[in-house]
């Protein structure tokens, strides 16, 4: 099986990803699909979100993922934006595709969650044509910083 992360340099275009992910349920014969797909919201006075990537910690978490939801017969997909992404576009998609619902759906919260929390992705506020970082709204990852 292909790696199911995909990075894109612009605003994801949903319908085309989930007809890919869709034609790759198909032709596996899965009957369960759970997606996820998170958009910008307009708040906080801020015209998008923009997004830095650490590409090779992200591939490694969602490789450590993609092993745990094949111990269960279950497939991971997930798309994600870089750079700038602006409000009720869509910067982040996830997708659980498996032969039985159980599976798919007992799988999904903790891997969405987890993503929340531990991948390397830092997200910056766009206000007046400028990146201002979300600390407030951002978590720590585990084993980062200064090494000693």
């Amino acid at each position: 099986m292909m790696s199911g992360l995909e990075i894109f340099e612009h605003p994801l275009e949903n319908e085309k990803i989930y007809q890919k992910w869709l034609d790759f349920a198909k032709a596996n014969n899965l009957g369960a699909s759970s997606i996820f797909v998170g958009i910008v919201r307009e708040e906080n006075h801020c015209e998008g979100l923009s997004f830095d990537i650490y590409e090779p910690l992200l591939q490694q978490w969602f490789a450590e993922w993609s092993k745990k939801a094949l111990e269960i017969n279950v497939f991971l997909k997930m798309a994600h934006a870089k750079g700038n992404v602006y409000n009720h576009q869509s910067s982040y998609m996830s997708g659980c595709f498996s032969s039985q619902r159980k599976a798919c759906l007992s799988l999904f919260e903790d891997f969405i969650e987890d993503f929340k929390h531990k991948a390397p992705i830092w997200k910056y506020d766009l206000k007046d044509g400028q990146r201002i970082y979300a600390k407030e709204r951002s978590h720590k990852l585990p084993f980062s910083g200064i090494l000693r």
